[in-house]
């Protein structure tokens, strides 16, 4: 059997969708599928203006986020950690364990720290490029948000 491996950089989300399908398919198999659900948070400003968001999704009993990102206008004003603590309801809602995401170390790590969030991974700082740092906070079901 021959297989070609081509390189793309365009995809569209159907893509993404088959390439997990084949990834949960066999999860399931083993008794453990992903069964992701998507979360998109949208924060606008009073003019409907987005200022920000939150995507993430479900895995295996945790919540990834995977982007969040506030308008440079707009950072220091409470938006980032009214994202967090809605996607955390989100994850509540749904029976999650827990939250977890990355970030550079140029980026927010002490804002997901002050959240409660503790570190639990570092891709090393190589070739002039920064560290990567992993974060989860295990959520408490009687904590609102």
């Amino acid at each position: 059997m021959t297989i070609e491996i081509t390189v793309s950089h365009d995809e569209d989300g159907d893509y993404e969708d088959v390439v997990e399908g084949i990834v949960d398919g066999a999860a399931a198999k083993l008794g453990v599928p992903f069964d992701p659900k998507r979360l998109y948070l949208r924060a606008l400003d009073a003019d409907g203006h987005l200022v920000g968001g939150l995507t993430a999704h479900t895995v295996q009993g945790w919540l990834f986020v995977k982007l969040l990102g506030v308008k440079e206008g707009q950072r220091g004003t409470g938006t980032g950690r009214k994202l967090l603590a809605r996607a955390e309801a989100f994850a509540r809602s749904e029976g999650m364990v827990g939250v977890y995401l990355d970030t550079f170390e140029f980026q927010a790590p002490r804002f997901y720290e002050s959240l409660g969030y503790s570190e639990f991974g570092r891709l090393p700082a190589a070739g002039g490029k920064p560290q990567r740092i992993w974060l989860a906070r295990i959520l408490d079901a009687k904590e609102e948000a």
